[in-house]
């Protein structure tokens, strides 16, 4: 066997592979005896005709295609091993038979997607934007009616309007052009007014009305909404508020802490959940301020990113989602079938967030390369030690307990902080005014929501660089071709 390779066009890579005329009657003999079993012919055992006999038979190329593919198999990965320092590939190649002429062997081409080389014009010297957020009373206030909320006691009410913050119960028809559409009807639905649950304007119009009210309140669907036949529609909701709900809560006592926070006292309580929201404000303002920086860089990067890597990044934007449903106790298929979209579809969503986030992570790997970033064994060792101190074990005992991959995941991480070290000390990074560290409100998904909730495939899945980074921190898992 011998191959050659040339580059070809947007980063791909094409392996020329011919063998002999020898490896490839070896490769049909193997084939024959691997596939015999599915064969009969008349005067034969099913499986114990000869190789001359199914050929006269069936035809001459019968094994051709397992041959191919035996030949494909047991060289293929043996070449991307032996070029890895050359290209990485990121997908499966698109196979064909370039020569197969009697007496001379067979010569397979492979067109292999790979990773592509990304040109950065600046990664230093750079203006970028730094997060800073802020922790207030009112932020520790919000913390302390969370803990109330747990225990709070849900009161029926008749004698005044709905408000924010109230649990209604209604029915609701909606209409576009006055036709119903999918998932727009429901009776006795619970809703929390001023949750966010369905599109704006919607929960804004039912605070006010009271039990045993009927409206009909007009909403517009966004125009990035996840049901193509209703983006950017108008449509008129006939609304029945049938029950009002309001929450009490309990009082803040030292006894009510001890007994649901772990606390002595009020103050102890307070003390502590301001420490945590000051250490969560810090994480997230690094955090938000890598991404800053990220995306900063990669505005002045460029790559040829084969569709393979925008496909594979699609696949964990779409894992990542239907995780989050599986959470909520929903399927994605039937998740699909409630909004009314293939996966195809659905899909096609990703396409515009994949692209950026592939090219980040490629920038990220290209500076990691370029500026020569390592960690030491000392410095694994100590973030081991440091990890076993925080569950009371010692080093060589939670050493034992590491696999490979955590390993992997405890060096990148160790890398990639590195990479924010040099690059927040070589960029100019600028402050707004400090922000409040009011975190936003987490994207539900339920199957309800679809009928005048907002779309969900996008918001949930808009995590920017945060996604670049987190992927970055994984363990580096080996060529999947």
């Amino acid at each position: 066997m011998k191959y050659t390779q040339s580059v070809g066009e947007k980063s791909t890579v094409k392996l020329t592979i011919s063998f002999t005329q020898e490896e490839w009657k070896d490769a049909i003999s193997k084939a024959y005896l691997k596939t015999r079993g599915k064969y009969t012919v008349p005067g034969f055992r099913k499986g114990k005709a000869p190789q001359p006999v199914l050929e006269n038979y069936y035809g001459k190329g019968l094994f051709y295609e397992e041959a191919f593919n035996l030949l494909y198999s047991q060289h293929y990965y043996a070449i991307l091993e032996k070029e890895k320092a050359n290209f990485t590939a990121v997908g499966e190649p698109e196979l064909s038979v370039e020569d197969m002429t009697d007496g001379k062997g067979v010569t397979l081409a492979a067109v292999v997607p790979v990773k592509p080389d990304v040109k950065i014009d600046a990664y230093t010297g750079l203006k970028i934007k730094k997060y800073e957020y802020n922790v207030n009373d009112a932020d520790v206030d919000a913390e302390a009616k969370k803990l109330l909320e747990r225990n709070a006691n849900e009161v029926e009410v008749k004698d005044r309007a709905s408000k924010k913050g109230d649990k209604v119960n209604i029915d609701f028809s909606g209409t576009v052009n006055g036709e119903k559409f999918a998932g727009g009807t429901a009776e006795e639905y619970d809703l929390v007014l001023g949750s966010g649950s369905f599109i704006p304007g919607f929960e804004e119009q039912v605070e006010g009305m009271k039990v045993g009210e009927k409206k009909d309140i007009t909403v517009k669907f966004p125009d990035d909404y996840q049901a193509d036949n209703l983006k950017g529609k108008d449509a008129v909701f006939a609304i029945t508020l049938n029950k009002i709900f309001e929450k009490q809560l309990p009082e803040l006592t030292d006894e009510y802490v001890k007994a649901h926070a772990g606390a002595e006292s009020v103050e102890e309580y307070k003390n502590k959940t301001r420490e945590k929201l000051i250490k969560q404000a810090e994480n997230r303002s690094r955090d938000e301020t890598e991404n800053s920086i990220v995306e900063e860089i990669s505005k002045h990067a460029t790559a040829e990113i084969p569709n393979a890597m925008i496909e594979s990044e699609i696949d964990r934007m779409v894992q990542d989602f239907s995780y989050r449903l599986m959470y909520q106790g929903i399927k994605l298929e039937d998740y699909l079938k409630y909004i009314g979209q293939s996966m195809e579809e659905f899909r096609a969503q990703f396409v515009s967030q994949a692209q950026p986030r592939v090219l980040q992570q490629l920038v990220i790997e290209k500076i990691i390369k370029s500026e020569n970033i390592t960690v030491s064994e000392k410095e694994v060792d100590d973030k081991i030690a440091e990890q076993a101190k925080s569950v009371e074990k010692t080093a060589e005992e939670y050493k034992k307990t590491i696999d490979p991959r955590q390993l992997d995941y405890i060096k990148n991480d160790l890398v990639i902080t590195k990479l924010f070290e040099f690059l927040m000390a070589n960029n100019e990074l600028y402050t707004d005014e400090k922000k409040p560290a009011a975190k936003s409100a987490a994207t539900k998904t339920t199957a309800a929501k679809s009928a005048a909730p907002k779309s969900t495939a996008t918001k949930s899945t808009a995590t920017k660089s945060t996604a670049t980074k987190t992927a970055a921190k994984k363990p580096a898992a080996k060529n999947e071709d």
